[in-house]
């Protein structure tokens, strides 16, 4: 099985952003952490701060990936073209968000992504990545 972890804009600074709502761990030593955890699923990993990298990226591997998981950031509650994106590719995509966005300002209550994912996990910190390879892997 073959994933990608898709991390927008300022998810590059995990570990040093806000750490009381994002944590104290880098993506980058999470990220040994899920390879480890799942030696037979290939698992790479992607960032970027810019939207049509990301748009891009989706379109890669969109279609050779059994599944993405995405944490789009602050650009889940604004961007249609990733919503697009989502729609015309065949890999399933869990959106992940690190923090319970429904606990924060009310802007970030809707995402253009969910519902063109194949399932949302939300605040669930840094594990919610996990959860989203074991769905994936899960999946029917």
């Amino acid at each position: 099985m073959k994933i990608i972890i898709i991390n927008g804009p300022n998810l590059n600074l995990l570990g040093q952003r806000e750490p009381g709502i994002y944590g104290k761990e880098s993506f980058d030593k999470y990220l040994l952490k899920l390879r480890s955890a799942f030696p037979d699923v290939i698992i790479d990993y992607f960032q970027s701060n810019h939207e049509g990298d990301i748009i891009d990226k989706l379109q890669q591997t969109g279609f050779d990936y059994d599944g993405i998981v995405l944490n789009a950031g602050a650009l889940s509650h604004t961007s249609i073209a990733i919503a697009d994106t989502l729609s015309a590719i065949t890999a399933r995509v869990i959106e992940v968000h690190i923090s319970n966005v429904f606990a924060r300002e009310e802007f970030r209550h809707h995402s253009y992504l969910s519902p063109k994912c194949f399932g949302v996990i939300v605040g669930l910190g840094l594990k919610g990545y996990k959860l989203a390879i074991q769905s994936l892997i899960w999946a029917d």
